[in-house]
């Protein structure tokens, strides 16, 4: 498979400009991975001349309420104007714990339900994109794009339904109700869309023809190169930003730190359901840890600056992990700071591929050692450029975008480049 990403607006030809639709459970002014995502890429689409109509809930991530002003965070059933020029139409939302799983999946569903006539409204859309994991949003994405005659677009950020079982979702031998959901809708879209190359080849091996994969990535020029850290220094920081859930396996990283004890410290940002048990076996083993809820812009650069070693993680139990990579990856890649993966599958061979750390595995000694070994030899921690070199050739969204406008172009318009800019 041919991965490699276009050039420059050539292969986008702006002579024929779309209208997208994108149906999202989270958009600006959340901060929320399809959020960051997706503002990046419609910044591009923008700029290519795209019109893109954005349906998403009210702003209520991650509390499960409204925790911004009104004329921020939107009215159910307006219009507001994004910061590209995009149009949000907003959805009505329902106010839940956001800790909460099946609170999460039933104010999902409501949404999802409610988009359905807001998003027969305004002009018809060329294309009809639907963005998972929120699985109701993948259903309305179909209905809709049934109902409007245009194509459907299938975008999975994550391994799903692998993951399901994996996260013990759905057991036994029977396919659950969610499996069969999500693969009929994989299998009827017109186009499916991964942030990996693996999982692209797992839904290939399935008998979906029209796979691409845009992984995710992040605005290079936004993120600023740091210097290594100081070859001299009393304590080892490592640091980890990002979800708090099953999926990473935090308490091996507290348990790591709590074996080295004095003259190293570990600190976790973010929110998470596990993040109760996370602070109580914290404090229970008398660990150097210091917890920090979810941080943004120029907060979190101070704390990618005040470590030695930044943490991307997730379980290695779980097969469709093998097929995922956390888009931290991509953002401690960029900067320059030595990488701590407790990873495996497509993420450990970008790390190796980037030269931008070390894989270890996925036990609290292993780690350990492994930050032993750095603070006593705190050159290895000086990665160079090579991790921001991968970034730009791979990751950078101002490619991405042209990879993807490319790939719903010639969905909508089957017949060449050439041709369509000759028509």
């Amino acid at each position: 498979m041919d991965t490699s990403l276009p050039r420059d607006a050539a292969a986008v030809n702006p002579a024929f400009p779309l209208r997208l639709m994108l149906l999202t459970h989270s958009y600006w002014p959340e901060h929320s991975p399809p959020q960051r995502r997706w503002l990046s890429l419609t910044r591009e689409f923008r700029k290519a001349g795209w019109d893109v109509d954005v349906v998403a809930p009210v702003a209520h991530y991650p509390n499960g309420k409204r925790d911004l002003p009104r004329r921020k965070a939107g009215f159910a059933f307006a219009h507001q104007e994004g910061l590209h020029g995009e149009t949000i139409r907003r959805v009505p939302y329902l106010r839940h714990l956001g800790t909460s799983p099946l609170a999460r999946f039933v104010d999902q569903l409501f949404s999802a339900v409610m988009s359905i006539p807001i998003g027969l409204g305004g002009k018809k859309p060329d294309a009809i994109l639907a963005t998972a994991p929120s699985l109701p949003t993948l259903a309305t994405g179909y209905v809709l794009s049934r109902l409007r005659r245009v194509p459907f677009i299938v975008e999975m950020r994550d391994a799903w339904p692998d993951l399901a079982r994996d996260a013990r979702i759905v057991q036994g031998s029977v396919k659950s109700v969610v499996e069969r959901v999500v693969e009929f809708v994989q299998q009827r879209a017109d186009l499916v869309v991964t942030v990996t190359d693996g999982f692209a080849e797992t839904l290939r091996d399935r008998g979906i023809k029209n796979v691409v994969t845009v992984s995710n990535g992040l605005d290079l020029n936004s993120m600023p190169f740091l210097e290594p850290p100081a070859l001299e220094r009393d304590v080892f920081h490592a640091v980890y930003l990002g979800n708090h859930g099953k999926s990473q396996r935090l308490d091996i990283l507290i348990r790591a730190s709590a074996l080295l004890g004095e003259g190293f410290h570990l600190t976790l940002v973010g929110h998470g359901t596990s993040r109760p048990q996370l602070v109580k076996l914290a404090r229970e083993l008398n660990a150097p840890v210091t917890f920090f809820p979810s941080l943004q812009g120029q907060a979190v650069m101070d704390k990618y600056r005040e470590a030695d070693t930044c943490i991307v993680s997730l379980r290695d139990d779980w097969k469709s992990f093998e097929t995922t990579v956390p888009s931290k990856t991509y953002e401690v890649l960029a900067i320059g700071r030595h990488v701590t993966a407790v990873v495996r599958g497509e993420a450990e061979r970008i790390i190796i591929e980037a030269g931008g750390g070390d894989v270890v595995a996925a036990n609290a000694e292993a780690v350990a050692q492994l930050w032993r070994e750095l603070s006593e030899d705190r050159s290895r921690l000086a990665s160079g450029t090579s991790g921001r070199d991968w970034v730009r050739d791979n990751a950078d969204y101002a490619q991405l975008a042209l990879r993807y406008m490319d790939s719903i172009s010639s969905l909508v318009n089957p017949e060449p480049a050439d041709a369509r800019g000759t028509a």
